[in-house]
């Protein structure tokens, strides 16, 4: 008899793309963040964080965060942050791009910052 359990393999080519991307990363740099992100993004996507913008709340001026998953767009944000998700709803994006702040996929960050150096895991 085989187990109710199945195994769920991930299609979508530029997720798959990304979480290798990720573990390289973390192997060539040093930088366990990339792998902590690509282990997360390993999970089923009903485990993916959604943070919506107001978390960003918690930033300072000038921080950077990454979301192992989806950033929202609920709330106000007042401060220009860097912020790297696997999606972005287009109404965060216009939000945090309105008050100077950039919106990165995860792949970008980790060329950007290899080492992940002041890099916030939200969610």
């Amino acid at each position: 008899e085989e187990s109710d359990m199945v195994k769920v393999t991930k299609t979508n080519p530029v997720l798959l793309e990304t979480i290798s991307e990720l573990k390289r990363a973390s192997r060539e740099n040093d930088a366990p963040i990339w792998r902590d992100i690509a282990k997360r993004l390993e999970r089923s996507r009903r485990n993916w964080s959604e943070v919506n913008i107001s978390k960003l709340a918690l930033l300072g001026e000038g921080e950077t965060a990454v979301i192992a998953g989806k950033l929202l767009g609920a709330g106000l944000i007042d401060r220009a942050v860097t912020v790297a998700a696997f999606s972005c709803s287009d109404s965060a994006a216009q939000k945090i791009r309105a008050v100077g702040g950039e919106v990165l996929s995860i792949g970008e960050l980790a060329e950007k910052n290899p080492k992940g150096t002041n890099v916030r895991i939200m969610g």
